[in-house]
């Protein structure tokens, strides 16, 4: 007997993921290209020397994800961004720069321009050898954001192209067409907690792939919420990038948000941001909330994680600690929120629809540990509901 065409479809292996790679380093190219090949579910279709060869390409090869480097010839990742996503609606764009200041900043606009996320490149090719963090995450992002979405026929019009160098002091508000409302897999009821009794002390937020963007619509809707309690972030992002954004947020926020500072005193008014490469924790110094920095090794691969925040917030506030778990991939926060709940704390997410990457926020969510599942517009408004009163 033989299977009936869609018993053959429903067990068929998804197809491979087509990558093309755009990079002006020959030495690059070939380790990324390698890398891919090695991959059972990846396929490279295309391996260019600048964003000129890409846009001319891509009509033809038709990829589903691009890993674009910033610094090339001709034709500049930045300026070849746009001029992709609208011959290509829906493609995931990975940016690719080393860790500067500069390129920092142009990953951070390409987010905004439409980018899907961004890796940074270690600074030498001898690192790149012998970086088996970075080999992994290149692998796990083109695999994990490649699937996240289909692809639409019809292009949105370009933005004009912006010259890379005039763009480092972007807004970190989405500038290009609408984001595509991705394809999420089907998934049982999720089952919420009683809201809490009484206004929390503290806003505890996780986030990853997509959290920029999230965090700008967040927190410019929480600003009586901030005026209140204290609001701590952890947001997976190298050394350079975590500054950068903090100073974005408090451009946008006109609140004062900065990477934390070991010993500092907690308080309300203020938005401390989990600096990247270390752990942000709390704990108590002379009867009053502090902070913690620490150097320790990777949680959940992640460096700054998300759950030594939760889970000394939960010994630090109980009851009165509310986490906020934000778009990302991966499962970090997950242990956190489960403390933070344990000692009578509460948990938002954002919903599946609004995120990148509903992987952080969907584990917590399906674990049953969360008082609300909202779209990212909805979670400000419910923060403020909170801090007023509202107990439902």
């Amino acid at each position: 007997m033989t299977a009936s065409p869609a018993a053959r479809a429903a067990t068929a292996p998804a197809p491979r993921l087509r990558v093309m790679i755009v990079d002006d380093a020959i030495v690059v190219r070939g380790l990324f290209a390698r890398w891919i090949e090695a991959e059972p579910d990846l396929e490279l279709i295309a391996s260019l020397r600048n964003g000129r060869e890409a846009v001319d390409a891509i009509d033809r090869v038709k990829p589903d994800v691009v890993v674009l480097d910033v610094d090339m010839p001709e034709l500049d990742g930045i300026s070849a961004l746009p001029q992709l996503l609208s011959k290509r609606p829906g493609v995931t764009v990975i940016m690719a720069s080393t860790l500067t200041r500069r390129n920092a900043e142009i990953s951070l606009r390409a987010l905004a321009l439409g980018a899907t996320d961004y890796i940074t490149k270690p600074s030498t090719q001898n690192e790149i050898n012998a970086a088996t963090d970075f080999h992994r995450d290149l692998i796990e992002k083109i695999r994990c954001l490649g699937r996240r979405t289909p692809k639409p026929a019809i292009a949105p019009p370009a933005p004009p192209v912006e010259p890379m160098t005039h763009i480092l002091a972007p807004p970190l508000v989405p500038q290009s067409a609408p984001a595509v409302k991705p394809h999420y897999a089907q998934h049982g009821p999720i089952t919420l907690r009683p809201m809490p009794l009484t206004a929390p002390r503290a806003i505890l937020i996780g986030a990853s792939t997509g959290g920029p963007q999230a965090l700008n619509k967040l927190l410019t809707n929480i600003d009586n919420v901030i005026a209140q309690v204290p609001v701590l972030i952890t947001q997976h992002m190298p050394p350079t990038f975590t500054a950068i954004l903090a100073e974005h947020l408090s451009r946008l926020t006109r609140r004062p948000v900065q990477e934390a500072v070991h010993g500092e005193e907690i308080a309300a008014g203020r938005i401390y941001m989990a600096p990247g490469g270390r752990h942000m924790s709390v704990t108590q110094h002379n009867g009053v909330p502090a902070i913690e920095i620490s150097n320790g090794a990777p949680i959940n691969f992640c460096k700054p994680a998300v759950d030594p925040l939760f889970t000394t917030a939960a010994q630090l506030w109980g009851s009165r600690a509310l986490a906020v778990v934000l778009t990302g991939m991966g499962h970090d926060g997950l242990a956190g929120a489960h403390d933070i709940v344990n000692a009578g704390g509460h948990v938002i997410a954002q919903d599946e629809a609004t995120s990148v990457v509903w992987g952080m926020p969907g584990q917590v969510a399906l674990a049953g540990l969360c008082s609300a599942v909202l779209p990212i517009d909805d979670i400000g408004p419910k923060l403020s509901r909170l801090m007023a009163g509202e107990r439902s």
